[in-house]
């Protein structure tokens, strides 16, 4: 089939990999335009561009797909089959979706009607979700409402953060993705439809992932140690405090419940009255901090203009005294 290929990061790579190895024609991408990314303004193209360029695959960067007349017609004219859209980074419009003999196909990382919209692997981490997973549905005019074709369920480890668990979906994206050209191709053969899932059928619960925000990425101590926790896993590697006025990224930590707490190394004092509060270093291991509930262990971080420390050297880079105050990074 000849397959038009919608996508921009670096989650979207292992599908438009597994396509340009398939039996499949995939004659164009479209990508979000190049981006000023680094220091001197230099203009970045984006991961699926940069691919695509190597493949020697037509591109398109357009700066706006809505009423884009010259664009919409510049895709009529090259007779595709499907459009194959991940993490492209726009709703397309009515005008652009009815173009494709077969449809408009999407990956969505979450078990839909679930986290539909811009961010749903960062909101399932957020939330401490049990599960998370990828359905293939054929896109409509709605916010990630169409009928779904496909989907698996994977559980969220308790040491996945938004890269492990972006890794996981992307690979899986793919593969799905593969499965579904397959099933719709069959169905041509056979002069019938595909077996689409209406979302409202599964019974699950109606919920949004908005967008990401800067003042998101700020820890808030006064918060649940486990909510915390769940923060700094959805938003690794920004989520960040304020330590002596530098910022500090707080890449990984430890909630250290009463069962952990019994262990003689952990006798210190709390001090729950004021979160964020040092309440103790461990030599070699790392540095304990005051929360709403439970305190909890600072293993990793990455302090403003040095390396990614952790532990040992985590704690000679920081050289904290306990009693000292971290509090949310101004802005």
């Amino acid at each position: 089939m000849r397959i038009i290929f919608w996508g921009t990061p670096e989650y979207s790579i292992p599908s438009l990999d597994i396509f340009i190895k398939s039996k499949h024609e995939v004659i164009a991408v479209v990508s979000q335009p190049d981006k000023k990314r680094s220091r001197g303004n230099k203009l970045i193209a984006s991961p699926v561009k940069s691919i695509a360029e190597k493949e020697s695959i037509k591109i398109y960067t357009p700066e706006k797909i809505r009423g884009n007349i010259d664009f919409i017609n510049e895709l009529k004219s090259l007779s595709c089959d499907l459009f194959i859209v991940i993490a492209y980074g726009k709703i397309l419009p009515k005008e652009i979706l009815e173009i494709p003999k077969l449809g408009c196909w999407n990956a969505h990382a979450s078990l839909l009607p679930r986290w539909r919209g811009a961010a749903p692997i960062q909101w399932a981490l957020i939330r401490g979700d049990e599960f998370t997973g990828v359905g293939i549905m054929k896109m409509n005019e709605g916010l990630d409402t169409g009928d779904i074709l496909l989907e698996e369920k994977i559980k969220i480890n308790n040491n996945d953060n938004l890269n492990t668990l972006s890794e996981k979906l992307s690979i899986l994206s793919a593969k799905l993705f593969l499965n579904a050209t397959s099933i719709i191709e069959e169905n041509i053969n056979k002069n019938t439809n595909p077996q689409l899932i209406k979302q409202n059928t599964l019974g699950r619960e109606i919920t949004y992932a908005r967008m990401i925000e800067k003042s998101d990425f700020k820890v808030d101590w006064g918060n649940e140690a486990i909510k915390i926790s769940q923060k700094i896993k959805g938003l690794y590697p920004r989520t960040n405090t304020n330590f002596r006025g530098k910022n500090l990224k707080i890449l990984k930590i430890k909630v250290l419940t009463s069962d952990v707490i019994k262990n003689e190394k952990y006798l210190f004092m709390r001090n729950y009255s004021r979160p964020g509060i040092i309440l103790a270093v461990i030599e070699n291991e790392g540095i304990i901090i005051s929360t709403k509930t439970d305190p909890i262990i600072l293993l990793e971080a990455k302090l403003e203009g040095k390396n990614i420390s952790s532990k040992k050297q985590l704690i000679q880079q920081l050289k904290p005294s306990a009693g000292e105050y971290l509090s949310q990074i101004k802005f």
